[in-house]
């Protein structure tokens, strides 16, 4: 009899594990896969949330030494318009990482395995076992060669991808569901120079990004609507994603064309949903109970913080031998409460739609005041709340920034009276700005008027 079983032994699987095992539980950990071997197909990319959980775990250093340097800035292009801006600190960690994805697959399952966490490779979940009552209490599997394995456990903890086994065997439904938005592409560059910078460009309904990872390689890649990606020969790809660069970053397309692709190109899909994440005897973690879109390249660490929060939550049910109930809701409730403004944001962004001059305008004031663009380049590294930026406070300070005269168009020069002109007395000015305000920031405007300081104003 165990504690908990976890199904899946990546990247939330092997959090799961470990974090339990350390605090005493006893836990089995499967996995279809034999270890090491094959690889998700992910950008590598830790934002600093999941770099500070790996601290937290005593992994960052074994992490570091793999190759990856520190990143610790990130950028967004579009057009002339340039932001470039030092990550914020979440507990004092300001850096991100883009280790090798096996390896950091590798670390995990071995710091789950040295903690106490039983691994089972090649074992297949093919039933979960239910009580008179209808809560899960075990697993029914079969190995590699079809032998038939029966375990038992308090809880049984899906972290086997959004394809989850787990998930389909207790029919957990998906809520807030989107159909994959943008298809990408991207592979390994050899010999470009590189300086601790994430580079993103939007221009023309194309997604260009670029960062330093493994063993001195960059990661190149291109991400477009699903009605413009083409599969195609490598030989095309590599023309279609140096002609996006080109038209952004004609020095960095340069470089591109004097360096050299190391590894074949991959391709990426992610449709976006969440699914009800528990239930008597199950949770789901990591891509099993919520996916989004990569474009903001955040599937890792959403993985790290799910894993946490999920043993956070149980841990003092487990440890008093109470009912999990409880518990399981209320990480369903956090858990929910964590991504879902993240959620919506990357949900917007891999529309992948092209800025209009208000918007263009705003991002150049961010680049000009380093709390705005802080606050924007957290914000896609889901350390900032899109709600806490975009509240009525923080984008009325913006317009601090923003020069007088005729350059930023009528539309801004008219919000900016209403919010830094009119008179103070007149509080229908300033609701009136920030109706203005989103009609005219795309998705950006949809979190300005969500805010709850904008409905109680």
């Amino acid at each position: 009899m165990y504690d908990v079983i976890v199904v899946g032994a990546r990247i939330s699987g092997s959090s799961t594990a470990m974090l339990l095992a350390r605090a005493g539980y006893r836990v089995l950990l499967l996995d279809r896969a034999k270890f090491p071997g094959g690889k998700g197909a992910a950008t590598n990319l830790v934002h600093p949330p999941g770099i500070l959980r790996l601290k937290r775990w005593g992994l960052l250093d074994e992490v570091a030494a793999t190759g990856c340097p520190p990143i610790h800035s990130y950028g967004l292009q579009s057009g002339p318009v340039q932001l470039m801006a030092k990550l914020p600190a979440v507990e004092g960690v300001a850096e991100a990482y883009s280790p090798e994805r096996r390896k950091l697959d590798e670390i995990l399952l071995e710091a789950a395995v040295k903690a106490g966490a039983e691994l089972r490779e090649q074992v297949a979940v093919r039933e979960l076992l239910t009580d008179a009552q209808g809560t899960v209490i075990g697993v029914r599997a079969e190995t590699g060669d079809r032998t038939p394995i029966v375990e038992h456990a308090r809880l049984v903890v899906g972290a086997d991808g959004s394809n989850s086994t787990v998930a389909r065997l207790v029919g957990a439904e998906k809520y807030d569901s989107h159909p994959v938005l943008n298809k990408s592409h991207w592979s390994y560059w050899a010999d470009l120079p590189h300086d601790g910078k994430v580079r993103t460009y939007r221009h023309r309904h194309q997604h260009a990004f670029t960062w330093p990872t493994h063993d001195g390689l960059t990661i190149v890649g291109l991400a477009l609507p699903v009605k413009d990606f083409k599969a195609a020969a490598d030989g095309e790809r590599d023309a279609t994603v140096v002609s996006a660069f080109e038209e952004v970053d004609p020095e960095f397309a340069a470089r591109l064309r004097d360096t050299r692709r190391v590894d074949k190109w991959m391709t990426g899909a992610v449709p976006n949903f969440l699914r009800h994440c528990h239930g008597p005897g199950w949770a789901l973690v990591g891509d099993a109970g919520y996916t989004r879109d990569p474009i903001t390249a955040a599937g890792i660490t959403d993985s790290l913080r799910g894993a946490e929060l999920l043993v956070e939550a149980v841990e003092p049910a487990l440890a008093g031998d109470r009912d999990l109930a409880p518990a399981l809701a209320g990480y369903a409730r956090r858990r929910d409460a964590l991504v879902s403004g993240h959620f919506q944001y990357t949900r917007d962004h891999a529309a992948i739609a092209d800025y209009n001059r208000e918007e263009l305008e705003f991002i150049r004031a961010m680049a000009r005041s380093p709390h705005h663009g802080s606050g924007m380049v957290g914000m896609f590294a889901t350390i900032v709340p899109p709600a806490e930026f975009y509240s009525p406070a923080n984008i009325h300070a913006l317009f601090d920034h923003i020069p007088p005269g005729s350059e930023p168009g009528w539309k801004i020069r008219m919000v900016r009276w209403l919010v830094r002109g009119a008179p103070r007395h007149l509080p229908p000015a300033t609701r009136l700005a920030d109706r203005l305000i989103a009609a005219n920031l795309g998705s950006m405007g949809t979190f300005l008027l969500d805010s709850p300081v904008a409905r109680v104003a």
